[in-house]
């Protein structure tokens, strides 16, 4: 029997690139969107359209889906980025980055922590521009603001999951050439799925919990 993966976000970016990499390896990939690209659509995986994760609809779409499904490994991947600075604060668009980048990940999570199999994985794909630590620039309210709040849940989570042998992962991906900033990046969407599956595959109990970048160095909170 085949390793199952759930990936959220995986029309396209870093989640198809994730959905391709466990379906060369053998997984069967649970693939999450809110509509499907032609590029997942014809990959193998078992797509899960109508998942707007962000919304109560979205994720019982995915909870009725998964119904009877042992997950080994889960990737919340899902996010969404706006642009708030002082003296232009879009309280409309925090709220909404909070809603998909911080509080779905933690909702699937919770919805699916029962059908998580012993000694599974999760993972949370948040961003450094959650580390206060790292915040020399500002602006980017609701994004920060999310992701800071994601690695949060992410600690407990770890705590919360450990005495099932449960890890969970909180990556930073790099600067990737993604749609959702432009395309501008340092890396390509492959290359970042590679470099954070490598990092996925390292996770454990010991390094649950842990913040990291994609290219193996541990973030400051």
């Amino acid at each position: 029997m085949s390793n199952t993966v759930v990936i959220t976000g995986a029309n396209r970016g870093i989640g198809l690139s994730f959905a391709q990499l466990y379906l060369a390896r053998g997984y069967t990939v649970y693939a999450a969107c809110r509509s499907a690209s032609a590029e997942l659509s014809g990959s193998g995986a078992k797509v899960i359209e109508g998942v707007d994760v962000g919304t109560d609809a979205g994720v019982k779409k995915l909870d009725d889906a998964l119904q009877g499904v042992s997950i080994d490994l889960l990737i919340n991947n899902a996010g969404i980025l706006h642009n708030e600075s002082l003296g232009q604060l879009n309280l409309d668009t925090i709220r909404a980055q909070f809603e998909t980048n911080t509080l779905a990940p933690l909702r699937i999570t919770d919805k699916l922590a029962d059908r998580l199999a012993d000694n599974a994985k999760v993972a949370l794909i948040t961003s450094r521009m959650g580390s206060i630590t790292d915040n020399t620039s500002g602006g980017r309210y609701g994004y920060r603001m999310s992701k800071a709040a994601l690695n949060a849940a992410g600690m407990s989570l770890a705590c919360d999951l450990k005495p099932r042998g449960i890890a969970v992962a909180i990556l930073h991906p790099g600067l990737v050439g993604t749609e959702m900033i432009g395309g501008h990046g340092d890396i390509t969407p492959d290359q970042a799925a590679e470099r954070l599956v490598a990092r996925i595959d390292e996770l454990n109990l010991d390094n649950s919990g842990t913040f990291w970048h994609s290219n193996g160095q541990q973030l400051p909170w």
